[in-house]
């Protein structure tokens, strides 16, 4: 016979309540990690290599918006396959997402993103990841940047805010104020003939959000001619034909590493606001975005 007092009751409680709290952490009740949640959609027969829904287009204001491949329309040309869309100035950005789950290979990278960056004239912008971890397919879960070899170097800003104007005139430069006290305009040039600001955006002002990557690799010479070079990896529109990029470079808005089995949607937002003379301002362009795992 086993005899119990206060004491052994007391010891035994708090033995049921590691116990529990050690399952959650391990099933992910109580400390989910984000492939614990997600399901898992499996490749098929029938499953496309490269994206299939377009979830949102928010370009910046730019030389190529409301016009050929800067509209809704140009957006939709890179689903199922290769077309080209621009996302204007800085911000300026589109979601897509998968008819499958693109899966974390290890040690491989597992997104192709083609755009149209040449050698000396790259237009690099920030790649985002989310798990359609409520399984509703849509894209309002967590968004995770993939860091790219500008991480940990100077000029980084993450969380930068761009609040654009429209102009009183319709075809002048597009004025822009920052979430740091700075200002500056998305000037047009003489090849201009329609309007900068995107003109199915109703209000006067929008602001459009995201990671800042330095503008370093941006060199202006003694004739007045600016080049462009390319970050060693990891951004979209960065190298000619095309960008490799790495799930497992997932980072949290805390800047902390995430292990993400795998992911649904892709989101690619303008990196840098610079004005690049009679090329007109920076601006990704992003022609195709693939499951590498199914190219051929």
């Amino acid at each position: 016979m086993t005899i119990f007092n206060n004491t052994n009751k007391f010891l035994l409680t708090l033995l049921a309540a590691s116990t529990l709290l050690t399952a959650c952490s391990k099933d992910g009740h109580e400390n989910p990690e984000p492939e614990q949640v997600a399901t898992i959609r499996p490749v098929t027969a029938q499953s496309n290599a490269y994206v299939t829904t377009l979830l949102g287009y928010t370009p910046a204001p730019g030389q190529a918006i409301n016009k050929g491949i800067g509209t809704p329309d140009a957006a939709k040309t890179i689903l199922g396959t290769k077309g080209l869309v621009s996302l204007g100035a800085f911000g300026g950005n589109i979601i897509l997402g998968f008819d499958h789950t693109v899966i974390n290979q290890d040690n491989k990278e597992d997104l192709m993103i083609y755009g149209n960056a040449f050698t000396g004239f790259a237009e690099p912008g920030v790649v985002w990841v989310m798990q359609d971890t409520n399984n509703n397919g849509l894209a309002d879960d967590t968004w995770y940047e993939l860091t790219g070899s500008a991480e940990g170097t100077a000029g980084i800003v993450r969380n930068y805010a761009i609040t654009y104007t429209r102009p009183t005139a319709g075809t002048g430069d597009v004025s822009w104020t920052d979430n740091r006290g700075g200002s500056g305009v998305v000037k047009t040039n003489v090849f201009n003939t329609q309007p900068y600001y995107p003109q199915w955006i109703t209000t006067n002002t929008y602001t459009l959000t995201g990671t800042l990557l330095p503008a370093t690799n941006i060199n202006t010479s003694s004739s007045g001619i600016i080049t462009s070079n390319a970050f060693a990896y990891g951004y979209a529109d960065n190298t000619a034909g095309g960008d490799k990029v790495d799930i497992a470079n997932a980072i949290d808005a805390q800047g902390k590493k995430v292990n993400l089995k795998g992911i649904d949607f892709v989101k690619i937002q303008t990196g840098i606001p610079y004005n690049l003379g009679a090329l007109g301002e920076l601006s990704t362009e992003v022609s195709g975005v693939a499951d590498i795992s199914l190219l051929k």
